[in-house]
This record gives structure tokens, C-alpha cells and sequence, in this order.
């Protein structure tokens, strides 16, 4: 059986992973390189190369299925459990945010707010169904269970950092699910994962067995049409060309998935419009001495600076492993229209290092030795009041075409590697068994 997969990201490669062993499997890659949001940048230091992911990832203990399928590929021995050191920027001040002890010394919130954040905590880690809290607004829900206080100078800064002007229309469920996956600290903090050598090494062992198994791989060929007839999947267009195929696994972003299948996907057609996604303009930063000198791994910011959060890479991997300070400068931004994504990359660049020099007195442009601005428009849905309606199924109506992505049920109500992985498997399974359902 002939598959075309659209898209190299983890569910893409994690779908062809799965389905190269006993059919013919064809992924296109729009981009020059492989990896979507995991991708990584190959970059030189003292005549030594490493690889740096564009955008910054780490693993949770709860990664069920991608801790297997690293196992399953032989990378079990490039992981690591690093503490993760994280701190709050409030006021001008660093708050060190990674214990259960710290974040109980968190000034800006009262002994009594302090408490109530302590029991929403505690709440959400009982909650086992998010279901009812979809149709809840996180901030209504906030106000309702911890106060206004705790709102507007704990959780208020973060999502506004996250969403922008969409802040106010996220679910509880999204927020549910946020505080659960990054809860998972004890009385020494928090432990995350991450792949020495970084997670080019996963997406690299992904693509090659593929390509061994004698599926292919083609970077910069965008699929500009997916043919259905008869209500049935018949190939794909790409380059002025029509590939033929039995099936087709989809992970682009709904709005191009409905452009390109015509608007003819039926009940889905209103969905995939109705989906928002808002972009990223991630910075990645060299520098030849530490910028948080206190160890710090993830800085949340409420501050007037054009970036959301601050990620010292070499905070938390060994610096060895590089031999230069990493870090990353990021920012969400909501449309086409945000100069985030309207300017050009080097006036992004100079916008973050205004904010840098504003927050770190001591931070010299001297000390940089280059720069890198990753952006993408579509980075991920945005977790709306209601959304849970907008998931998309991973069978899409027309025979043979399937969808996984960060749209899928999987990353919801947050996204993760994990949840991009299993989407891939999911969509993978799911296709197999409809095949073998009509051969019979």
C-alpha cells in the first residue's frame, strides 16, 4: 500500500515510523529540513558541531509513548534528567519559583493568596476529567476558586505572555492541563528530560528508518492539493505533480489542510476554519558568558519587554556539551499583523535585546556572538473556551485520508512531543486497521 504523509514533524515521522515496515511510505516536507517544531539548527564552536533545537523542548516523566519509541530506537542512553531551575521575573526581581518552599516565598502574592494558589494546585491535581472545565474560562475560573489577586499577579503575566489578547477566552481546561504536566516537582524541585546531543538524534533515527525500510523522504516540496474523488482519497498534487496513492496522513495546520483538500471535507469544512493558531518568534542566543548567572534554567517575565519568558539552554544541559551559553528569547503573537512577525529579522533581534539590556544590567551586546530568530505563523491552536468541539477526529470522512497533529486529541488540552508522537501511532493504527477491515 502506497502512503503519502504531509509533514516531517514528530507525528509525521512517528506515523511513517510505524507504517514504513510493510508499505510504501512517502513523506513531503515543505521546509528544507526535516523535524517541524523539533527541528534543530547545526551550528560550530571551536571547530566542534552540535545540534540545537529552534525551538526549546524537554521531556516529562509522563511521556509514556515517546520514552518507548527512544527506547525503541537505541537512544535510551543519550537521556538525561537535569534539574530545571525556574524563577519568576516580577518587578524588576527574580523570584526562584522551582520548590514547593520557594514558590511559598513568592512576595508579590499574601501569605493568604499564597495558600489559595497552594489549594487551586491541589485541586487540579485531583481533577482526572477535564472535560467540564472546557467550557469554562480559565480567568472566570481563577477568580472563582483563588481570587483576583492570585489572578492578576500570578496567572494573569503567564497567559498573557502565552496568548496575548486571546488570554481571556482560554480554557480551564488548557490551564488544567498545563499545571498538571509541569506539577510533577518534590521538595528539590523538578526534574525534565532531554537527549544528549539533543532531539535531532530522534528525528534523525525516525527519518532513517524510513528511508531503510525504502520509504522516502522529500524536503521543499509543499503539497499543494490532496485529490478526493468519489469521496475517496486518490492522490496528491506537489510541483505540478500528481502522485497516486491508496492513503494520506495529514499533519498541517487546518486551514491549510482545508485549502488544500478544496473545502470538500464535509462537517469539517466550518471546524478547520474556525481553528485559531498563533505563531512564535523564538531567538536563540550565543554568548560567551552566562546571562541568569543564578542558574537559572526558565524565566516567566511580567515586565514591559517584547518577549514572554527567557530560557538559559546551558542553564540545564552542560555547557560542556556546547562550549558556549545558549539561551533562548521567545514570544507568542496572535496574527499576520503582529510585528513579530512583520518585521524584519533583524529588528526582532534588536526589539529582544533592548529587552534583555532592560532587565539585566549587567547583559552586554559584547558578549554575543550570534544570533538565530526561528518564527513560524502556525505554532499551535490556540486553547479557546470550547475548543474541546474543534478537535479534530483522525479519520478526516473522505476513504483514506487521516489527520494527526497538535490539533489531534492527544495534545489536548496542552500540546507536548508526547502528544504529537502518539498522534502519529494513532493515526498510523488506525489507518492499518481500516485497510485490513476493506480487505477483507
Amino acid at each position: 500500500m502506497k502512503i503519502v504523509i504531509i509533514g516531517s514533524g514528530l507525528a509525521g515521522l512517528s506515523a511513517g515510523y510505524r507504517l514504513c515496515k510493510s508499505n510504501e511510505v512517502i513523506v513531503f516536507e515543505r521546509d528544507p529540513d526535516i523535524g517541524g517544531m523539533a527541528a534543530s539548527y547545526c551550528l560550530e564552536h571551536s571547530g566542534k558541531k552540535y545540534f540545537i533545537e529552534r525551538y526549546y523542548h524537554h521531556i516529562f516523566r509522563s511521556d509514556s509513548e515517546l520514552l518507548t519509541l527512544i527506547k525503541e530506537l537505541g537512544l535510551e542512553k543519550k537521556m538525561l534528567w537535569l534539574e530545571a531551575k525556574n524563577a519568576y521575573f516580577v518587578d524588576g526581581k527574580n523570584y526562584p519559583m522551582s520548590t514547593p518552599f520557594e514558590i511559598l516565598h513568592f512576595k508579590p502574592l499574601s501569605t493568604l493568596d499564597l495558600v489559595k494558589l497552594g489549594l487551586l494546585v491541589f485541586r487540579i491535581r485531583l481533577i482526572k476529567d477535564t472535560t467540564p472545565y472546557d467550557r469554562i474560562k480559565a480567568k472566570d475560573w481563577i477568580l472563582d476558586t483563588a481570587g483576583k489577586s492570585v489572578y492578576e499577579n500570578f496567572f494573569a503575566p503567564l497567559m498573557k505572555s502565552k496568548f496575548g489578547d486571546n488570554a481571556d477566552s482560554v480554557s480551564a481546561a488548557w490551564l488544567i492541563g498545563r499545571v498538571k504536566i509541569r506539577s510533577d516537582r518534590g521538595k528539590e524541585g523538578e526534574k525534565l528530560g532531554y537527549m544528549r546531543g539533543g532531539f535531532n538524534s530522534l528525528v534523525e533515527a525516525l527519518a532513517g528508518e524510513i528511508t531503510v525500510n525504502g520509504g522516502e523522504i522529500r524536503t521543499g516540496r509543499e503539497v499543494t492539493e490532496i485529490v478526493i474523488k468519489d469521496n475517496a482519497v486518490q492522490g496528491v498534487v506537489t510541483g505540478g505533480e500528481f502522485i497516486a496513492c491508496d492513503a494520506v496522513i495529514s499533519t498541517v495546520e487546518p486551514v491549510v489542510l482545508d485549502a488544500i483538500t478544496g473545502g470538500k471535507l464535509g462537517t469539517l469544512h466550518e471546524t478547520l476554519r474556525d481553528i485559531r493558531y498563533q505563531g512564535t518568534a523564538c531567538a536563540l542566543i550565543g554568548l560567551d558568558v552566562r546571562l541568569m548567572k543564578n542558574g537559572n534554567y526558565w524565566l516567566n517575565i511580567k515586565a514591559d519587554v517584547p518577549f514572554g519568558a527567557v530560557i538559559e539552554h546551558t542553564n540545564y544541559v552542560p555547557f560542556e556539551d556546547y562550549g558556549e551559553h545558549l539561551v533562548y528569547v521567545t514570544s507568542y503573537f496572535q496574527n499576520e499583523k503582529s510585528t513579530l512577525w512583520t518585521q524584519k529579522e533583524e529588528d526582532v533581534i534588536e526589539s529582544y535585546m533592548k529587552g534583555l539590556e532592560r532587565m539585566f544590567p549587567e547583559f552586554s551586546r559584547s558578549r554575543v556572538r550570534w544570533t538565530k530568530l526561528y518564527r513560524r505563523i502556525d505554532t499551535a491552536p490556540v486553547y479557546e473556551k470550547g475548543y474541546l468541539e474543534k478537535v479534530l477526529p483522525f479519520a478526516a470522512g473522505p476513504y483514506g485520508l487521516y489527520l494527526a497533529g497538535m490539533f489531534s486529541s492527544t495534545n489536548y488540552p496542552e500540546r507536548s512531543m508526547n502528544g504529537s508522537v502518539k498522534a502519529g501511532f494513532e493515526s498510523a493504527e488506525l489507518l492499518m486497521k481500516e485497510k485490513e477491515i476493506k480487505s477483507k
